[in-house]
């Protein structure tokens, strides 16, 4: 179980009428001015996940490892955390796959998005980072369905953090492909996915080599929404991302 306090910094105008204001005015009764709002908001955030630590893990003591973040699909969502070891990496290693990794599976609850759990997740990598040694240079994040869209969230909101993102069978608005372009990444999706259609990766892959971007992407032909067991099954997958370094 994780769970903490985060600090937010909310800044907002309010019937803004001009450009700027060194300082908010006093207000006129009877007359429309503009005022503005900067408060310190507390936020306690909480969830559960799977934590996997090398084997070879503290034996040398300054040595730092890569960090992966693992997002699940909708369908592992509640307050079971065992369910997130149906698919990805926990998965595999349930099944006795070695990693040499930090690898972090957090549980989105019932009824949420990893889109609405951003600050959630961003704080759990900062707790993890302060406990635990981890290469900042090599911090990951991949997710599937769910996880792929949130994987994207994730990348828009901090595209200086990470320094490779892999979302499978996701997707996100072309808009955001400026942001992103410099992230490497492998992006996967099967081209009959009944669930998630092909075309929201499609389109944003399209959209970050036309921003200037270099990612790689693998479609799956005749593949529906399960392009997560045969991509997280490819050696050649974690061997590219585990060369990835800030």
């Amino acid at each position: 179980m994780y769970t903490k306090e985060i600090i937010l910094c909310l800044a907002t105008c309010v019937l803004a009428a001009a450009a700027a204001h060194a300082e908010a005015t006093k207000p006129v009764p009877g007359t429309l001015e503009s005022q503005s709002l900067t408060k310190v908001i507390r936020k306690t955030v909480t969830c559960d996940y799977l934590l996997y630590l090398p084997e070879d893990y503290g034996k040398e003591p300054r040595k730092r490892w890569p960090l992966i973040l693992f997002l699940h699909g909708a369908g592992e969502r509640g307050s079971d955390v065992e369910k997130v070891k149906f698919h990805g990496p926990p998965k595999l290693i349930a099944q006795g796959k070695k990693f040499e990794a930090i690898i972090v599976s957090p549980q989105c609850p019932e009824n949420s998005w990893w889109s609405n759990e951003t600050d959630t997740l961003f704080g759990l990598l900062d707790d993890i980072e302060s406990k635990f040694k981890v290469d900042k240079k090599r911090e990951y994040v991949t997710g599937l369905s769910m996880g792929g869209f949130g994987t994207w969230s994730l990348a828009i909101e901090q595209p200086k953090r990470f320094a490779a993102i892999a979302p499978i069978c996701g997707g996100t608005d072309p808009k955001y492909a400026p942001i992103v372009k410099d992230i490497p990444m492998w992006v996967f999706h099967g081209e009959k996915d009944s669930v998630v259609p092909f075309k929201q990766s499609k389109d944003m892959v399209d959209a970050i080599k036309a921003a200037g971007g270099n990612p790689k992407f693998t479609a799956y032909p005749g593949v529906d929404h399960d392009s997560w067991t045969a991509t997280y099954d490819n050696p050649d997958f974690w061997t590219w991302l585990f060369e990835q370094k800030k």
